[in-house]
């Protein structure tokens, strides 16, 4: 067993939930404050327009990536189910090749992104008075891209071997790097000019190689499953194929999800620039509330995947009903305090009263979407750990662009409804998605995509008599 890794086919399922997920939370909570200071410092000191420009950049950067992180959770399916079976060596043949994939696909969208990202700003109707500072951040943020890739490859593959802690440090270093930097390049220190907009997407750039670099030397030097041998170094097209299987579904249904959120976000962008301004400092409160999903949904694809290699689909189901209560419960919570709390809390990233109406108008909307998102993402993290990818994304599919884009259009054109219809459709998304992927889940056909099985699968009754004891009353 590896420093740090975890055994998901033994023990307490809710035990390994809540500590696989905390470590996970915290990361994504310190992901999110990357984008979330960038805004605080921004939306203070640098005005509404400066805010809306960087958040119009949002939807533009996880459309360019969104692609490319289906990778990464191909990554995690394959290393945990290799790792559930016992097959090492495999494990560190998957880790070099999946190191050298993300490098290359990195460099190439990074190219892309920096060529196309005035266009793609056209394209969701960005405003004359945001457009430059859009483009000025998102040019500067995608040339960092290869490193953005090259961590979430390790965390991938750190979360695949049931190490989420790991991945928490390097992240929380870098976060720390990211709230150091980001006054010092807005507003300059020393010799280091003012830069506003442009410095704010610099210091997250060297925040994020920073955290790569780490992640890299940690695989490398003290798991040992980063070789440096050149030997080793060999491309297996055979796995880049299967990475691309799993993953590249994934991929269309990341990207899908981000495509959604730009086309929601061109229709926002109709309303004018303070409307954009509210709905961006909504969208970053959104992020806290989708952690304990999230963090839910990952740790369920881990446990999943390692149960699956291992032959042990008894303890997936107690997964999902453990991830169910445990994330629907703490996704509750958050919703009744965003609804109790929604002028204060976008109050966080502006003083202007009109911006702060429109993004609390926006939160006693969408606050009613986390509890069907904890649902949808705890559901699809079975079908990732299983590798059944095409399922996940047609639903995803279904739910963004059968019932919450063509509802968002709809709605908002109608009078009596405007703006308050893309709130509308915004809750309606997840509800349809969470009916669909429950529906799914009870076929069981999800069972036929798993990639590798132990031969000798160890049964509940001949290692874990108790088992029973982690159901819920």
């Amino acid at each position: 067993m590896q420093q740090g890794t975890t055994d998901f086919t033994e023990g307490s399922i809710p035990r390994h939930l809540i500590t696989f997920s905390v470590p996970m939370l915290l990361g994504n909570f310190l992901q999110a404050m990357y984008s979330t200071v960038d805004s605080f410092w921004v939306g203070r000191y640098l005005g509404p327009e400066a805010l809306a420009a960087v958040s119009a950049s949002g939807p533009v950067i996880h459309a360019l990536i969104a692609l490319v992180l289906g990778l990464t959770i191909a990554v995690t399916t394959i290393v945990a189910q290799h790792w559930g079976a016992k097959q090492e060596d495999q494990v560190r043949h998957i880790v070099t090749n999946s190191i050298l994939l993300l490098t290359v696909v990195g460099i190439i969208v990074s190219v892309i992104g920096i060529l196309a990202r005035r266009p793609l700003l056209r394209i969701i109707n960005v405003p004359p008075d945001v457009f430059d500072g859009a483009s000025t951040y998102l040019g500067i943020y995608l040339s960092g891209l290869v490193a953005m890739f090259l961590y979430n490859a390790a965390s991938s593959i750190l979360r695949g071997l049931g190490d989420s802690r790991t991945p928490l440090r390097f992240l929380a270093y870098a976060t720390f790097a990211n709230i150091i930097l980001d006054p010092i390049f807005i507003f300059g220190a020393g010799p280091i000019p003012r830069m506003e907009i442009a410095g704010v997407a610099l210091a997250t750039v060297i925040s994020q190689a920073f955290s790569a670099i780490l992640a890299l030397t940690y695989l490398h030097r003290v798991s040992g499953l980063l070789t440096l041998k050149p030997g080793q170094w060999q491309i297996d097209f055979s796995l880049f194929s299967l990475i691309a299987k799993i993953g590249l579904p994934a991929g269309v249904q990341q990207t899908a999800v981000s495509l959604s959120a730009l086309t929601v976000n061109s229709i926002v962008n109709k309303f004018g620039s303070t409307v954009m301004a509210g709905y961006g400092a909504g969208l970053r409160l959104d992020q806290f509330a989708f952690m304990p999903a999230m963090s839910g949904g990952l740790a369920v694809t881990s446990l999943v995947g390692q149960n699956l290699g291992a032959g042990r689909e008894d303890r997936v189901r107690d997964s999902v009903r453990w991830s169910l209560i445990l994330t629907g419960g703490i996704t509750a919570a958050l919703s009744l305090v965003v609804l109790a709390f929604p002028d204060r809390l976008i109050a966080i990233f502006t003083r202007d009263g009109r911006v702060i109406a429109v993004g609390a108008e926006y939160l006693r909307f969408a606050a009613l979407s986390y509890v069907p998102y904890a649902c949808m993402f705890a559901l699809s993290g079975v079908l990732r750990g299983a590798g059944d990818t095409v399922s996940a994304m047609l639903m995803t599919l279904t739910s963004l662009w059968v019932v919450r884009v063509p509802l968002a259009a709809t709605l908002s054109r109608l009078p009596q409804f405007g703006i308050k219809g893309v709130w509308m459709a915004i809750v309606a998304g997840p509800v349809a998605g969470s009916i669909l992927n429950y529906a799914y889940y009870k076929t069981g056909r999800w069972k036929r995509r798993v990639v590798v099985r132990r031969h000798t699968p160890v049964t509940s009754q001949q290692s874990e008599p108790s088992e029973t004891q982690d159901h819920p009353n």
